[in-house]
């Protein structure tokens, strides 16, 4: 028969052999970086889960037990071992790989179309995405660089800039040619305007930009940019490209240019690595290798053959 495994309380586990180490509950609560009110609470939790006394609380004093004392003996040093074990983990994970964090469209549609270059010259790195989409901060997590659209003005961090934004019209051919061509910019209330959510004032930028007067506000909203813009491919209305992540879309001529207006937006592309720690290698040359692909000097290893597109 299976024996029943017990609901373990890890929390309270955890602050009870901080306690133990540390014989007070103030330099347990500095360690864990809470209050001393809080290890003490986890430490009742725990004594009601175990139905013993495992400190003798005084007016300012907490003292430990004899089962206190033994117990604490017991278990302090399983959480040592688990936390070198999960050091252990996370440096095997992370040490040939470069934790990158980039927007959707432009990993799909710029990075990886390239990134087999990259694996190809550096077949000991790997690059693992992280393309939440939320204020970019390197402090509490395990980023090593980003690609990011911006000013260049992120927080502890240095940038290079890798190309200006620029946008423009774009659209599938079959649905340039069903609206009968472009011939001007007022021409695009001609069609369905399709929108992105995280660029969702991208045609009201655009309309001021070329002076047209128009509903920017109507029209069909997606998601992400990813299907605003595979709508676009799909033939079912107009939306703003941004030119530097579609060139390869437009060679292929999937998508084109009715108006050929190139319109910069006054932001850019940027690669970005925090100064707050130090810079490993694989990621100084995941940097240089950025810097390759848009023909920009390189950052950190000025000598050897450029990587190519």
């Amino acid at each position: 028969m299976q024996r029943r495994r017990i609901n373990l309380p890890l929390n309270p586990l955890r602050s009870f052999a901080v306690a133990t180490r540390h014989k007070t509950f103030t330099a347990a609560a500095q360690e864990l970086g809470v209050s001393q009110v809080a290890i003490s609470r986890q430490i009742s939790i725990l004594e009601d889960f175990l139905d013993v006394s495992l400190f003798e609380r005084g007016v300012r004093s907490a003292k430990l037990t004899e089962v206190g004392r033994a117990f604490g003996l017991e278990i302090s040093g399983l959480f040592d071992d688990l936390e070198r074990a999960t050091q252990r983990m996370i440096s095997h994970e992370t040490e040939g790989t470069v934790n990158l964090r980039v927007h959707p469209t432009v990993a799909h549609h710029w990075l990886m179309p390239k990134l087999r270059n990259f694996t190809r010259r550096h077949p000991d790195i790997r690059v693992r995405f992280d393309t939440r989409v939320e204020p970019l901060d390197f402090r509490g997590n395990h980023l090593d660089v980003a690609l990011q659209l911006g000013n260049g003005d992120w927080r502890d961090t240095r940038t290079r800039k890798l190309w200006d934004e620029e946008v423009d019209v774009v659209c599938s051919p079959s649905y340039a040619e069903a609206l009968g061509g472009l011939s001007g910019p007022k021409d695009v209330t001609k069609g369905e305007l399709l929108h992105s959510r995280y660029r969702r004032r991208s045609w009201e930028f655009w309309a001021r930009a070329v002076g047209v007067d128009m509903d920017f506000n109507t029209g069909t909203d997606f998601e992400t940019s990813l299907l605003t813009v595979s709508a676009a491919e799909q033939g079912l209305g107009l939306t703003i490209g941004q030119l530097g992540l579609l060139d390869d879309v437009i060679n292929e001529g999937r998508l084109v240019r009715p108006l050929d207006m190139r319109i910069p937006t006054g932001a850019a592309f940027y690669v970005i690595w925090p100064t707050t720690v130090s810079v490993s290698v694989k990621t100084k040359r995941f940097i240089d290798w950025l810097l390759d692909q848009v023909a920009q000097p390189r950052e950190f290893f000025k000598s050897g053959t450029p990587d190519s597109h």
